[in-house]
């Protein structure tokens, strides 16, 4: 059994369907798809709630957010300084979109607004970890993706897993302790669609319809995504 806190960074209201009944369900689904016995526990971290003691045998789980990872809010600074913390004492850290930013500003690397515009719908990277390589055949990944700032500089030693064109810092690592995603492993292709058919009224109309295009082209691989981290950070220390 894994016990994964989850640092919520944001509860999304009004973007969640109906189908959903609330952001963090969405990985007890995911980790429930690749067959991980898991326990959660959930901090209202934007809400100033954070872990106060810290286990090297558990999952500190920080995922997405409509706010900045650069910005200085004081639940932000607030995480920042708790990340640096926990890497300290151990603690096994997994970012998603905010979280993959947050993590890297708090060891060190960079987050700034992406010029090229916004990246949402499927995107495929290519593969460079070679400890990643064997959960993705074809040296390609691919994950859902909705976000306008990225990693624009990776924190010293950091190992980069993949990148792309759009994204070049799209997931990276820390030996066997840190692993981190640009993209969305938890996303379904149905909220994707949500997303970009009712809360997508700030993005230019030829980049969601190609987002749009790109659900029914490609196909996720948030499963292997997740299957990669779980024993990357449990089974390979």
């Amino acid at each position: 059994m894994i016990r994964v806190n989850i640092l919520l960074c944001d509860t999304f209201p009004g973007r969640l369907p109906d189908f959903i009944p609330n952001y963090e369900s969405l990985f007890m689904d995911l980790f429930a798809s690749i067959g991980e016995q898991v326990s959660y526990k959930i901090f209202q971290t934007w809400q100033g709630e954070l872990p106060l003691s810290i286990n090297s045998d558990e999952l500190y789980l920080v995922p997405g957010s409509l706010d900045s990872a650069y910005d200085d809010k004081p639940w932000i600074v607030a995480l920042v300084k708790w990340i640096e913390h926990a890497y300290c004492c151990g603690a096994k850290l997994m970012g998603v979109c905010f979280g993959h930013q947050a993590i890297a500003r708090a060891l060190g690397g960079e987050v700034r607004q992406y010029e090229g515009g916004f990246g949402a719908g499927v995107r495929a990277s290519r593969v460079l970890d070679e400890s990643m390589k064997a959960y993705f055949p074809g040296q390609e990944m691919r994950l859902l993706y909705s976000h306008h700032d990225q990693v624009t500089v990776l924190p010293q030693g950091a190992t980069l897993c993949a990148t792309s064109d759009f994204c070049k810092n799209e997931s990276f690592r820390i030996g066997s302790q840190v692993v981190t995603f640009q993209g969305h492993p938890e996303f379904t292709v149905a909220y994707s669609r949500h997303l970009l058919t009712n809360c997508s009224d700030d993005v230019e109309p030829s980049v969601r319809d190609a987002a749009l295009r790109s659900l029914d082209a490609l196909v996720p691989q948030g499963a292997e995504a997740a299957r990669f981290a779980i024993d990357l950070l449990f089974r390979q220390g």
